[in-house]
């Protein structure tokens, strides 16, 4: 019998709903929420698949993910592409992919550590260009972390004043700056396995619970042959990013579909935000994931690159 782990924190609809899928299908795969005990290195977990998510609150988590992919299980999604991508590596590798995204500048930290002086920083130019970065991405703008999610420290800032208020208080967050996507369409798409999508209407501006449940309401119907473009760009980017569980995130300008959001290692997978047609939707193709991956043989790997690509 081959044993799926689950890592899952507080949510309880997409994991239980899981198990059951798995436990109906009665396939030889089991599924069950994952036992983390004191993590030997040389002592294999006892797991054929472990789903990820929560190790983004509970990075303890994180080693003990790669030493299982070290032994040979499969996890989902890759514990090294976890911690190594952030969003300024995405948007710039998407827009190698040609798909569309808004323009992005890094911007330094606004303060560090104990340990770091002016000497510490005398490559960084002064005073910073924020004039240019002002003609480049217009007004208003929005500023985020560089890695992190559910839009927690995301500003919009209207001036150039709010703009050197809102970065005099990210403290030591690395920070990026995106130009405003005005949009008549948002889409939301659940990824699975990199290759199975779900497109959704979806609408940042209401309420959790309501994004999906209510999006239709609020904007026009797509045209098919966008909504087409729109999935094979999350294809594109789950296959480059290695995610097989995601959600991919485009608002429509001018009928051109950017990328807004699309490295949630750990989307959101809830009965209560899906709705029922796309949680069911969502639980049997991640049932389908998790039971081939158990199924395929895996040799050992040894290499940084090679466990990347795994």
């Amino acid at each position: 019998m081959k044993r799926v782990g689950i890592l899952c924190g507080r949510e309880t609809s997409f994991p239980e709903a899981l198990i059951a899928e798995l436990a109906r299908r009665d396939a030889g795969v089991v599924g069950e929420h994952a036992r983390i005990d004191l993590a030997e290195v040389s002592v294999p977990l006892p797991y054929d698949v472990l789903i990820d998510r929560i190790s983004h609150d509970v990075p303890c988590y994180q080693p003990i993910l790669k030493l299982a992919a070290l032994h040979g299980a499969r996890v989902v999604n890759n514990p090294f592409w976890r911690i190594a991508d952030d969003k300024a590596l995405g948007t710039a590798l998407a827009r190698k992919l040609g798909v569309p995204v808004p323009r992005t500048v890094v911007l330094p930290a606004k303060s560090y550590g104990p340990d770091v002086t002016s000497g510490s920083l005398r490559n960084l130019a002064y005073p910073l260009d924020w004039d240019g970065m002002i003609a480049m991405l217009g007004l208003p703008m929005y500023l985020k972390p560089h890695w992190g999610g559910g839009f927690r420290n995301v500003r919009r800032v209207t001036s150039k004043s709010e703009l050197w208020r809102v970065y005099d208080e990210s403290g030591e967050l690395t920070l990026i700056a995106q130009e405003e996507i005005v949009w008549t369409h948002y889409v939301r798409c659940v990824v699975v396995g990199k290759r199975e999508v779900l497109a959704l209407p979806w609408d940042p501006r209401l309420s959790h619970f309501d994004r999906y449940a209510k999006a239709a309401d609020t904007m026009p119907p797509i045209d098919p042959a966008l909504l087409s473009v729109i999935e094979a760009y999350a294809r594109t980017l789950c296959d480059a990013l290695g995610y097989d569980m995601n959600t991919v995130e485009f608002a429509v300008r001018d009928g051109v579909p950017y990328a807004i959001d699309f490295m949630n290692s750990a989307p959101d997978f809830d009965l209560s935000s899906l709705g029922e047609v796309a949680f069911a939707w969502t639980v049997g193709k991640m049932a389908d994931l998790v039971t081939r991956l158990a199924a395929e043989p895996r040799d050992p790997v040894y290499r940084w690159d090679a466990l990347l690509g795994a």
